[in-house]
């Protein structure tokens, strides 16, 4: 059908993840003619925000700018109002357009290290429906004021026009609230960033207060040559204050945005998180067996309770095991019509409000949010030309999909940054145990290893699905999740994705075998004589009659 590249060819791998779970790398002629006749946003009907002080803080490669902040102090002390200022996308997408209806197939924008496969074409995602700085914009604001413990106490939607005050990016914002700010952020320190830090700290404590999950994942960033014909560093991406203040934000938007379309009983498309898998949860108290923390089976977990099992255990060598653990349990957060809250967040209702230009279910919520005030043209209820369940399950599945494609290109970038490493050894801890061997997440790439059974230690070795080990029959080695070990890689795949390597050098104890011998005085000889006491029992009561 197409030819994507050579099979070494670095710069086709996002190409073969997108071709591999059928992303749609091209637009329609209708779609991309509709996006280039996009024109400005008439003033008429609309709240002018130009003299508002709003800024856009995105990442330093961000090529579209869809949100913007700004806050200011209440007087005496009452609490923050908050201004999120969204592109307007649903004055330029319209229901059953060609934009429209590709905008659905694809559902979201899916993003690689090398490209984007947008949601819209970019004359408006890089145009008109990107909040660039010093120019006119339409945008959907959110005007909202908080007290000091964090509870909205006002919230209203407003079809206005803006100008942004600055392009900032999060190290920027950072430097500045850090006391060094260059010479275009220092006007604003007053105006918006010392403010939005406020107005952030109050939220914050809010969030801890009502028992958000915090987990501690780290995220790695793929860094590629000018050319992009190859990775040239693989790093932990910073988590920057910067950061957590737009999270924050945006959240507060997103709840408002449901809780206003709620409180007059209109459609809402929802963003849910189920409570975790009973099964999965079974699996982590039988990890924290034996540690000073634990869970009571056969109750209702609560996200602040998790909070509490990975705060006791951290500092401790097998936190990144209950970490991962409780980040599995999770349940899939989809899109719904129907409201059963968001467990991660701890929020009753929560919607997406803050992204239309790269979310369907973003552009829904406008057109809600339109419909529900009169706020002119492009509104549109939420199951007026189609089904809400469907749409709901549809936009859920793309988001799936691109998710997977983002998964896979990221592992055949990681190979191939490895390809040229084969017989060095590295180090790592056990991130998974298999009935036909181990995977390694790799210290420094934070890439996965394959070390099948028959590159592990000479053994034969059994596999405990209960306790997640393998144990050799023969020297009583175990195996078990977060346990360190060094591997020397023997393959490495960029068109798979795949890394194979051998267990070698020094191995430290298992989490496992450490956890039991903080409760039970077991080893390894102890733990062998005892099988073989057991399976001669078995075979003793087998000859019985």
């Amino acid at each position: 059908i197409e030819v994507l590249g050579h099979q070494g060819d670095v710069g086709a791998i996002s190409l073969i993840s997108a071709a591999e779970h059928r992303l749609r790398l091209h637009f329609p002629e209708a779609a991309i003619d509709e996006a280039e006749a996009g024109q400005a946003v008439p003033e008429t009907g609309r709240v002018d925000y130009r003299d508002v002080p709003l800024v856009t803080i995105d990442g330093a490669d961000a090529r579209d700018f869809d949100d913007a902040v700004w806050s200011e102090a209440l007087p005496n002390g009452q609490g923050f109002r908050i201004m999120v200022a969204i592109a307007d996308v649903a004055h330029y997408v319209r229901p059953g357009s060609a934009l429209d209806q590709e905008a659905q197939l694809r559902g979201n924008s899916c993003y690689f290290p090398d490209r984007v496969l947008p949601m819209l074409p970019e004359a408006l995602s890089n145009g008109w429906c990107s909040l660039v700085p010093h120019e006119d914009r339409g945008c959907l604001v959110a005007d909202m004021t908080i007290d000091m413990r964090g509870k909205l106490t006002s919230k209203r939607f407003q079809r206005g026009i803006m100008r942004s005050a600055a392009r900032l990016t999060y190290e920027r914002v950072e430097d500045a609230l850090n006391g060094q700010p260059d010479a275009e952020i220092e006007p604003l320190l007053d105006t918006s960033l010392r403010p939005l830090k406020a107005a952030y700290e109050v939220l914050a404590a809010a969030r801890e207060e009502r028992g958000a999950l915090d987990l501690d994942v780290p995220e790695r960033m793929i860094e590629l040559s000018e050319d992009k014909s190859c990775v040239v560093d693989i790093r932990p991406r910073d988590r920057l204050l910067s950061h957590k203040i737009i999270e924050e934000l945006m959240i507060l938007a997103n709840v408002a945005a449901a809780q206003v379309l709620e409180a007059i009983e209109h459609s809402v498309m929802y963003r849910v998180h189920d409570h975790p898998d009973p099964v999965k949860l079974e699996h982590l108290a039988n990890l924290l067996d034996g540690t000073p923390v634990n869970i009571q089976r056969g109750i209702r977990l609560t996200a602040g309770k998790l909070n509490g099992i990975l705060k006791g255990v951290a500092g401790e060598d097998y936190a990144a095991m209950i970490n991962q653990a409780v980040l599995r349990a999770q349940a899939q957060a989809v899109y719904a019509p129907r409201n059963i809250g968001h467990f991660g967040l701890g929020l009753e209702s929560y919607a997406h409000f803050t992204s239309p230009i790269r979310r369907y279910a973003d552009l829904t919520v406008h057109r809600a949010l339109i419909h529900a005030f009169s706020l002119g043209q492009g509104g549109e209820a939420l199951g007026a030309s189609q089904a809400p369940i469907p749409l709901a399950e549809a936009i859920s599945d793309c988001e799936r999909k691109a998710a997977y494609a983002e998964r896979s290109a990221k592992d055949r970038y990681l190979a191939a940054y490895h390809s040229d490493q084969i017989g060095q050894i590295f180090e790592g801890r056990i991130s998974s145990v298999t009935k036909f061997g181990l995977f390694i997440e790799l210290d420094r790439s934070g890439a996965h290893a394959l070390a099948p059974m028959g590159l592990l230690p000479d053994d034969r070795y059994d596999f405990d699905a209960k306790s997640l080990t393998l144990e050799g029959r023969r020297w009583g080695r175990v195996f078990s999740v977060a346990q360190r070990v060094q591997l020397r890689l023997v393959e490495a795949d960029g068109l798979t994705g795949s890394l194979v390597g051998e267990i070698v050098g020094e191995v430290e104890p298992s989490a496992s075998s450490r956890l039991m011998s903080d409760s039970a005085p077991v080893n390894a000889s102890n733990r062998r004589i005892s099988k073989q006491k057991n399976r001669g029992k078995r075979g003793q009561k087998r000859k019985q009659p």
